[in-house]
């Protein structure tokens, strides 16, 4: 597959949504230490979809009546928001935010396995075969396999993340067989309202009422990921997809994680394995081929 050349107006869009994509890592766990995980992803969607819905109002958009629309979008809220923002939250309680990342970046891999077993037109290629089995080999590095013999709390915590990417990877075949002609923001606005009306009960339940008399800084992280890493990061992608197309947008899962890691270092005091390093080198070669920006490059290297 050739890749499309991309423009100097997308280079500067893929960097913007790498830089609030990977300092959401950050901004989730500093909200983790006054708030519950369920808590957080209560502010995360509601807020997020507030704005959404304003921006909506603004620009006249119409709203879907149909309720096989808004069954669709609260699958899509539970797949592509609730399961996975809770699992990496709680994650997120005993891993670092650069770990996180990492484990983030293999949504990719089993995008690529989801969409193989729901659609005809997505068969695994050679090419798919090889990346697939070189980004896990890279996850099995990041969280050596080793240690999920006891099953402690740290492996349960990467466990939970990488649940978070299945999940993620469901939402994209999902979003592809229901969702394919909403506009883009209608369809976040709708998810996103679904996903509070399904958090919002459950963070009440397990951690009581929703805080609103929270610390300066709580606030601060808590509106740069909902407003900042959820609701403008919504338009920024799918302003990168239409200008550049998915393949190229893979590079910001590959430009994630090492952002998230020098902020987590600097702010936290984080530090990784050499593992996680080597593992997350594996799996960007494994995204890589899986894209195939790689064999593309090597094609052009022995025809010259």
């Amino acid at each position: 597959m050739t890749q499309n050349r991309i423009p100097v107006r997308a280079w500067i869009d893929l960097v913007l949504l790498a830089l609030l994509w990977g300092g959401s890592f950050l901004a989730i766990r500093e909200a983790l230490d006054e708030i519950g995980f369920l808590s957080s992803i209560a502010h995360r969607v509601i807020w997020a979809s507030i704005l959404l819905w304003i921006i909506v109002a603004v620009r006249r958009l119409a709203v879907p009546r149909s309720p096989r629309v808004w069954g669709a979008f609260f699958v899509m809220g539970c797949l592509n928001n609730v399961i996975p923002f809770s699992l990496m939250a709680w994650g997120q309680l005993s891993i670092e935010s650069g770990l996180t990342a990492i484990l983030n970046a293999t949504t990719a891999i089993w995008g690529v396995l989801a969409a193989a077993l729901f659609f005809a037109d997505e068969r695994l290629t050679a090419r798919r075969v090889i990346g697939v089995v070189i980004g896990f080999l890279g996850v099995s590095t990041v969280i050596g396999l080793q240690n999920l013999a006891s099953l402690e709390l740290r492996s349960l915590a990467q466990l939970a993340v990488i649940g978070g990417t299945i999940s993620y990877a469901f939402a994209g075949c999902w979003a592809r067989a229901r969702l394919p002609d909403q506009p883009p923001l209608i369809a976040a606005a709708g998810m996103l309202t679904c996903s509070s009306l399904v958090v919002l009960p459950l963070s009440w339940v397990a951690e009581g009422p929703l805080e609103l008399d929270l610390s300066p800084s709580t606030w601060a992280a808590i509106a740069y990921y909902a407003l900042a890493a959820t609701a403008a990061a919504y338009i920024l992608y799918y302003r990168i997809l239409a200008a550049t197309g998915a393949g190229n947008l893979l590079l910001v899962t590959l430009m994630i994680p090492p952002i998230a890691i020098l902020l987590g270092s600097w702010a936290r005091d984080e530090t990784l394995t050499s593992g996680a390093y080597l593992g997350f080198a594996l799996l960007g070669v494994g995204l890589l081929v899986l894209d195939g920006r790689i064999g593309s490059a090597a094609r052009k290297t022995m025809s010259r």
